[in-house]
């Protein structure tokens, strides 16, 4: 038989972190920012993600959410929907907790310098979105026209609503937010972020979109942005789900031939097409 992958094994045990600070969002998101008990440096790209683990209870896969090109705590945004990521929101600053990674593909920043970028995200899609954000608006220069298209259910279920606000403020980026549900005062957009991708104006020779949300949302989001005139090669998402061990051993994430956690969860378009075309896959 062959023996284990000696790579597979060095990762498998969780590194221990400590609550720096906490964050409540909206009803049941919340941010940790989390430091190494070792204090040894953390190195990560936009877009990949880290297995965090609740003492006793287990571990679930959480996008980084931080600014890449800043040292500091290692930010990550979750829903609090499961049996672990509940048992982690009953944690508070100070208290410890275990981290796997960082893990997975990464949005292809280098790749797309010189493009214009169309960001099209829903609810807690924007979190794995935000570090490359943030290089963008580090590395303004190196990119085109920069679009965020971003949408959610309520305006009590935008996430980061503050900074969303700031980067709207900013001549060179354009921000776009809708609602499918507007509540008192609201005075923005109402309809799904798809409806915002046509007036958006893209430039589908010079446009690349990174995407991400439910998988509805990014079904939906696909064939808007290809109706627009966008390549299946310049569309690039971040698919998340069922992702359990991290490594490729477990099965829980296989999706078609791939496993979203080793081959993800960032993804080219034209590699999964054909996936979002078969029920229930």
């Amino acid at each position: 038989m062959k023996k284990p992958d000696k790579q597979i094994i060095a990762c498998m045990p969780p590194r221990p972190f400590v609550i720096k600070s906490k964050q409540r969002d909206t009803v049941d998101t919340f941010t940790l920012e989390l430091e190494p008990k070792d204090r040894k440096p953390f190195e990560w790209a936009p877009g990949q993600f880290n297995m965090l683990y609740a003492y006793s209870m287990g571990e679930s896969a959480i996008s980084i959410s931080g600014d890449p090109t800043k040292k500091g705590p290692l930010v990550h945004t979750m829903r609090a929907v499961g049996t672990v990521t509940k048992a982690i929101d009953a944690l508070k600053v100070g208290d410890e907790i275990g981290l796997r990674g960082p893990f997975g593909t990464a949005w292809p920043m280098k790749e797309i310098e010189g493009k214009d970028v169309a960001i099209v995200t829903g609810g807690i899609g924007l979190p794995p979105l935000r570090p490359a954000i943030y290089h963008i608006l580090a590395n303004r220069e190196k990119y085109g026209r920069v679009a965020l298209l971003y949408g959610a259910r309520t305006p009590a279920d935008l996430m980061y609503p503050k900074e969303v606000a700031a980067w709207r403020s900013r001549f060179d980026m354009d921000v776009q937010v809708s609602v499918d549900a507007p509540a008192e005062g609201w005075s923005g957009k109402v309809g799904v972020v798809t409806k915002l991708i046509a007036p958006a104006q893209l430039a589908p020779a010079k446009t690349v979109a990174l995407v991400c949300g439910p998988e509805i949302m990014i079904h939906f989001a696909m064939l808007t942005l290809k109706d627009n005139g966008l390549d299946s090669r310049n569309i690039y998402v971040s698919m998340e789900r069922n992702m359990k061990c991290a490594v490729g051993l477990c099965g829980h994430c296989q999706w078609g031939p791939t496993f979203i956690c080793k081959d993800g969860p960032v993804f080219r378009y034209d590699q999964v097409e054909s996936f979002f075309k078969v029920r229930e896959l």
